[in-house]
């Protein structure tokens, strides 16, 4: 198991206990759902974030993402973000901060 692994593992222990929040998938990968609604993914090493088009990643002081871009022909999808683990402090703040986005 890698890092980014273990590090997502953890997250996903610690927010599993949260009330109306299950694992799921996105696109096969390994998600966290609140009532059905992914809210954040682990794809290749790296999270993925359902925060919303008006987060400002540098407000938070990282340096490192990307939006999410599924589809060759349509524009990324700006509401996502992508951190790899070089930026996982953020991690598990990010999912906290997705998860209250999704329940408000």
């Amino acid at each position: 198991m890698t890092d980014a692994n273990a590090l997502y593992e953890t997250i996903l222990g610690k927010y599993l206990k949260e009330n109306g929040v299950a694992e799921g998938k996105m696109m096969s990968a390994p998600a966290l759902q609140y009532q059905k609604k992914v809210f954040v993914f682990f794809y290749e090493e790296e999270m993925c974030f359902k925060l919303g088009k008006d987060f400002d990643p540098a407000s938070y002081g990282i340096q490192k993402f990307k939006h999410l871009s599924p589809f060759k022909n349509k524009a990324p999808m700006k509401a996502w973000f992508y951190l790899p683990y070089s930026e996982g402090k953020f991690w598990d703040e990010l999912t906290l901060l997705a998860l209250d986005k999704l329940r408000t």
